[in-house]
């Protein structure tokens, strides 16, 4: 299952005048059998919500006062989110004849048209108070503190994750809990602007509308519903054209193929920083070190021994925690074996938590190859939101490749890489007329679009610009990249290979060579061109057009441009004349 947890709002939603019908309870029950959970969130209090709702017992958590408590009904305790509302607060309502009032733990409630009476009132005592409007009712939180909020929360205590999770609401103030959830849906109720951001509208009106819903969730997991679903895309790159090219991050395989270094890890790290950004947990399967430095996960393995089942599953319990499953410390022919009884276990872990969202094999020709273990063939079938990354595609188990929905193949000859892949399970290759790729583009196949492949530029990881940010400060660009302090007359031929050496000579070359160069805008032009920093280039250019600045002036601000953007050692600061 994707979805394991149904968060739904009550009034208006799950209930019609406050009270839940027969039909929607016995839908509620069928969710609940399913195996998944549902959060109930509401701007009720606790106490008049168990006085309308005796079947609340159905839900694992309930969010009352609009995020402000977190309720157990299996073991009725309550925690408090938020704190309680200032006496003074209150007395000042009621002193200036608000009525409707009602007081729970954190939250004030009254009606329309009293809530300009009730902004009068926030800032004339200068309190951090909010204001929250559910149809007629008027809701004072504090900041912060929301449906999203609350439901953050609940996810947290039972080892969820929103991107497990399908909102339901009707009114104003249930915004943010749709809008944090992975499928967001309204009753055909609710408040026009609610239907305008949900990804679904129901047919059926409050619990009609949820008992749909439930339906479609017991049924198929909302397999097809999610597929019109855009808001989550995730950025691959750029067309030719300037179009971007994006991903929806769900039940899909992707198989990376090329020639070693060809940029496939490239690739594969800012697609997984992406999927990490927006908070799909991922599981990396390293069997020779290549993610070791990948920032947002955790790496288990080390050099002198593999992991430990155990240790995998203690940190990917906490749906915040990216692993790295390294198995350089294993022998080379144990990394498959270890790999194959990992596996199943990472899919019953993912049919209870609905996590890793999503798992990427390196080096998938030598975990999964063509003779691996038949059980292992069977289980690849049924895995899905996999990232296969691989030399030799022609090298994978076949029904491993039969899952792909999308190859992305990189290197000098991309259209043979596809050609592999196809031969390897036996389907016609798709015509394609690209056969060349620049450096950072790849040939992208989606083969459910029946289109044509096609090449993109591959969208920069933040690890390779940190890469390459250091290159370009420090390393050595070759002598046909770099820039050369000729002088006036060419007398000179000083190489600066990096942004170092350009600042180290710039400022022990003479004036008239370095106002030779300033002049003639190449300093700007070589950012440009090989540094390939536009932001840099465009700065140190503002300086190339001030014509009356001395040598030394000019020197300070194209120094002081090129450590607004790098890290320079302090021994290449001022040297000027």
């Amino acid at each position: 299952m994707r979805y394991l947890a149904l968060a739904s709002d009550y009034d208006g939603t799950l209930a019609a005048d406050g009270t839940v019908d027969s039909g929607t309870v016995a839908a509620m029950e069928s969710l609940v059998a399913s195996g998944r959970k549902i959060i109930l969130v509401t701007g009720r209090v606790l106490p008049e919500l168990m006085e309308v709702f005796p079947q609340i017992s159905l839900c694992a958590r309930v969010v009352a006062e609009n995020g402000a408590v977190l309720y157990r009904p299996a073991t009725n305790e309550h925690t408090l989110l938020a704190p309680a509302p200032s006496p003074a607060f209150v007395a000042e309502l009621q002193r200036r004849g608000v009525r409707h009032l009602s007081i729970g733990h954190s939250i004030v409630a009254t009606r329309v048209p009293y809530e300009t009476v009730v902004l009068d009132v926030i800032r004339d005592l200068g309190l951090e108070l909010r204001i929250i409007f559910n149809k007629g009712a008027v809701m004072v939180l504090p900041a912060g503190i929301n449906k999203a909020t609350g439901l953050t929360a609940a996810l947290k205590e039972l080892e969820l994750s929103l991107h497990n999770t399908v909102a339901i609401g009707d009114a104003e103030n249930d915004h943010a809990l749709l809008m944090s959830c992975e499928y967001a849906v309204a009753v055909a109720n609710a408040v026009p602007m609610l239907k305008e951001t949900a990804d679904h509208t129901t047919v059926g009106a409050r619990g009609f509308g949820v008992a749909e819903l439930i339906g479609d969730l017991v049924n198929n997991d909302l397999e097809t519903a999610e597929r019109s679903v855009s808001r989550h895309a995730i950025l691959l790159g750029q067309r030719e054209s300037g179009d971007v090219v994006t991903w929806l991050p769900a039940r899909k395989n992707f198989l990376i193929a090329g020639t070693s270094g060809s940029g496939k890890s490239t690739l594969a790290t800012g697609v997984l920083e992406r999927l990490c950004e927006r908070g799909y947990q991922i599981c990396i399967i390293d069997p020779e070190g290549d993610y070791e430095n990948f920032p947002q996960a955790v790496m288990l393995g080390t050099a002198q021994g593999g992991p430990s089942l155990n240790e995998i599953f203690m940190a990917l319990a906490n749906p915040g925690t990216h692993v790295v499953v390294n198995l350089v410390g294993l022998p080379i022919q144990d990394r498959p074996a270890f790999f194959l009884g990992l596996l199943p276990k990472l899919q019953e872990f993912r049919a209870k938590s609905g996590r890793p969202h999503w798992i990427l094999v390196d080096e998938t020709h030598h975990l999964l190859p063509p003779d691996a273990n038949p059980a292992s063939s069977l289980l690849a079938k049924e895995l899905s939101s996999m990232i296969y990354v691989t030399v030799h595609p022609d090298q994978i188990e076949p029904s491993v490749l039969a899952t792909v929905d999308t190859v992305i193949a990189l290197g000098k000859t991309p259209d043979k890489t596809i050609h592999m892949y196809c031969d390897a399970i036996h389907q016609p290759a798709p015509p394609t007329e690209v056969t060349e790729l620049e450096p950072g583009h790849a040939l992208l196949w989606n083969q459910a679009s029946h289109e044509a492949p096609f090449a993109l530029k591959i969208a920069p990881s933040a690890t390779e610009r940190r890469r390459h940010r250091r290159k370009y400060a420090e390393g050595e660009l070759p002598p046909d990249r770099s820039f050369y302090f000729k002088g006036p007359a060419g007398a000179l031929n000083l190489r600066a290979q990096n942004l170092i050496l350009f600042m180290q000579i710039g400022e022990g070359v003479d004036e008239a060579t370095w106002l030779h160069h300033l002049h003639q805008n190449q300093y700007s032009a070589w950012m440009r061109e090989f540094i390939k920093d536009d932001a840099l280039a465009d700065a140190v250019r503002d300086v190339e057009g001030q014509r009356d600045l001395s040598a030394s002036e000019s020197r300070r601000l194209v120094r002081v441009a090129i450590e607004d953007r790098y890290t320079l050692p302090a021994d290449s600061n001022d040297h000027s004349a």
